[in-house]
């Protein structure tokens, strides 16, 4: 696909960098020329320098025959008008534009083709948003995804010593579990992805992905892990977007503390708030932490704006007695540094951003997109079209699908009805397929899979 990226800033250049692996034509445009350069010579794919809304800007670029625009400025006002022009004048077929300001989002019939022509809107601090809320929901998961509206979850913990399946084979989960049914998906063992058999044993501090319709991952949880107990009381470190959703989100069924060092933000969120305790104030300062009783607090979310802030708060409450602490980092190099230690959960929103992106990027009826492990593995929820002629999945059962190397099924959704994937399930029309892919250079492989061939028509 020939695609134009608006915006080399983090989303962008991470977005360039996956799309780029995956041979797609790639132009990234931004009035930041040393940042084009670095992405130049490490991707080595087409810049073109000036603002990403200006008609002649976009022509340069290549809009006249490309298949997408992605506008991920950190203006919302330029990804809104050159979704406009690309329109206008290049009749661009596919238009996807980052908009944050809630102004904006909130006004029905705006983002349409008689009026702003945007195919799709993705809203960060939306996903982010909801990437946090589900952990809060799941005490002890490190990421929590959805598929199919919720039907299913893909969970990834890690195994503790004295969990029920550490040290057992997997076989032994279905034995012991006979009414709860699971698969799981991938392990990783000291960063290294491990296909899982029946005969694979799990060991301690085993990062586990393991998949299961929603109403039986907290059952599935507990025979990996001591389960913890629900989170009440949180704090939240920044009311900025994301701190002022979340809290809007928890202050109705749980206790929600938030410190905002800017004054007159804590006058706006107080009154936005309901039931939220907003505190004037610095994350860092330990006096304030002592005086909000830290030690008694479950989780401590710290998403500030400022990535160092984030990490030293979040040091500074757990040493305080915070149960767990969870921390935005916008740095992805930190990422994998801080995880683990004293910080339980480090996020990084453009990971979380590029699967809605990955999404309407993808070949085929792709309908869900999770980026993992920093990018290296994918979760994707794919439709099944076709029948056993024209299809190299639907008629077949699972154990009959000759599946891309290092790629598992997961589970397949039937209307609403959820099928944990066995050798024996088989596959028709319609159905919901969700799969994990530890290899990313078999994006395209799995695309291939799912793509009918010219006797459907």
């Amino acid at each position: 696909m020939k695609i134009i990226i608006l915006g080399a800033g983090q989303v962008g250049g991470t977005l360039a960098e996956h799309l780029a692996r995956e041979e797609n034509d790639i132009t990234v445009v931004d009035t930041d020329g040393e940042k084009l350069r670095e992405l130049h010579t490490r991707l080595d794919i087409r810049t073109v320098s000036g603002p990403a809304s200006y008609p002649m800007v976009l022509r340069q670029a290549g809009c006249e025959d490309a298949d997408m625009l992605i506008a991920v400025t950190n203006s919302d006002e330029v990804n809104m008008i050159a979704c406009q022009v690309a329109h206008t004048l290049f009749r661009t077929p596919t238009k996807i534009a980052r908009v944050r300001a809630t102004a904006y989002l909130a006004r029905k019939g705006l983002f349409a083709h008689e009026a702003v022509p945007i195919d799709v809107l993705i809203s960060p601090e939306q996903v982010v948003t909801d990437h946090i809320r589900r952990l809060i929901e799941h005490p002890g998961a490190l990421q929590v995804l959805e598929f199919t509206g919720g039907l299913v979850q893909l969970v990834a913990v890690k195994a503790f010593y004295g969990g029920p399946l550490v040290g057992q084979e997997l076989g032994f989960l279905r034995r012991h579990m006979p009414s709860v049914d699971t698969r799981v998906a991938a392990i990783y063992r000291r960063n290294r992805p491990i296909i899982p058999r029946g005969d694979t044993v799990i060991e301690a501090d085993d990062e586990v992905f393991f998949i299961a319709a929603r109403r039986d991952i907290r059952a599935v949880m507990s025979e990996l892990r001591r389960l913890d107990r629900d989170f009440r009381r949180v704090i939240i470190a920044g009311g900025g977007n994301i701190g002022e959703r979340l809290a809007e989100h928890l202050e109705h069924s749980h206790q929600v503390k938030m410190i905002e060092h800017n004054l007159e933000r804590c006058t706006q969120l107080s009154e936005r708030l309901d039931r939220t305790v907003v505190l004037h104030g610095s994350a860092t300062s330990k006096r304030l932490l002592e005086e909000e009783n830290i030690e008694d607090c479950d989780i401590f979310c710290a998403l500030t704006n400022d990535d160092e802030v984030n990490i030293m708060s979040s040091m500074l409450a757990k040493r305080m007695g915070a149960k767990k602490v969870l921390t935005l980092i916008n740095n992805a190099a930190y990422v994998d540094l801080v995880q683990g230690g004293e910080i339980d959960i480090a996020i990084s929103p453009q990971q979380a951003t590029i699967g809605s992106l990955l999404t309407h990027v993808r070949r085929g009826d792709i309908v869900n997109v999770h980026s993992l492990r920093r990018g290296a593995a994918e979760a994707i929820e794919a439709i099944a079209h076709g029948d056993r002629q024209s299809s190299r999945v639907v008629g077949r059962a699972i154990g009959e699908i000759e599946l891309p190397a290092g790629t598992t099924i997961g589970a397949i959704v039937r209307g609403k009805e959820v099928l944990i994937a066995h050798d024996d399930v088989v596959v028709e029309s319609g159905d919901h397929v969700i799969l994990f892919v530890i290899d990313k250079r078999r994006i395209r492989d799995v695309e291939r899979l799912f793509q009918v061939g010219l006797t459907f028509f």
